[in-house]
């Protein structure tokens, strides 16, 4: 009886981990389209379609987001081909990302803005503003000014909080792909390379990202030399 036990708690443990990366994917889909819906106040369009990979650090509830920590977890997606690729799980921790114990929730969206960010993205583990050049983004669509000073970085950033959206410096910060959720995601081991760089396809449950990547940035290379 007490084998069984241990079996049926194993299985409970790991159906709860894979509805945690689920609803993960489904609350950084939520947020990216909550921003995208206000392009006044949100990431420059003309952005998004020059970015190479975007990364989305969705706020949490039920542990998945440890605010005083300083400790977020999210999904990076790169373009492949026409598209958007599968999603890769990916943590961030540490740097002067702001949040506070008991504070308001927050989000953060990162943009990859060329082939070297890409590159360091692929790596198992690197520090914005030290490892890979990171700016606070631009917000509106009146950012053009600010855009131009912005595109030296590698990294564009922007946070939300308490329904205020803005860019955000998060030098000091680190990201790594989370090999736990990534396995929960594709039922194996896999590196953020296979999944991000190997032209694999999303599994069947988790395509809301790059559906919502592809509504708001053009999907090919001719569109985004326009």
């Amino acid at each position: 009886m007490r084998g069984l036990s241990i079996i049926a708690s194993l299985a409970i443990t790991t159906t709860a981990f894979a509805a945690d990366v689920h609803e993960r994917l489904t609350e950084s889909t939520t947020v990216l389209n909550e921003v995208m819906a206000v392009p006044d106040k949100g990431i420059p369009s003309d952005l998004l379609a020059k970015a190479e990979c975007v990364i989305v650090i969705p706020s949490m509830k039920k542990g998945a987001f440890i605010v005083g920590g300083q400790f977020g977890k999210g999904f990076a997606e790169c373009r492949q081909g026409a598209g958007w690729g599968a999603p890769a799980a990916m943590e961030i921790e540490g740097g002067s990302v702001g949040f506070q114990i008991g504070g308001s929730a927050t989000d953060l969206i990162l943009l990859i803005m060329n082939r070297k960010g890409m590159d360091k993205l692929m790596s198992d583990k690197f520090t914005l503003g030290g490892d890979a050049a990171v700016a606070a983004g631009p917000v509106g669509r009146t950012a053009a000014a600010e855009t131009d000073a912005s595109m030296n970085a590698e990294i564009l950033s922007w946070s939300r909080s308490k329904g205020v959206f803005g860019g955000i410096s998060l030098k000091g910060a680190s990201l790594r792909p989370d090999k736990s959720d990534n396995k929960t995601l594709y039922g194996k081991e896999i590196s953020i390379k296979e999944i991000l760089n190997s032209g694999m396809k999303p599994p069947a449950n988790a395509t809301s990202l790059a559906m919502a990547l592809t509504k708001y940035s053009p999907s090919s290379s001719a569109d985004r030399k326009k």
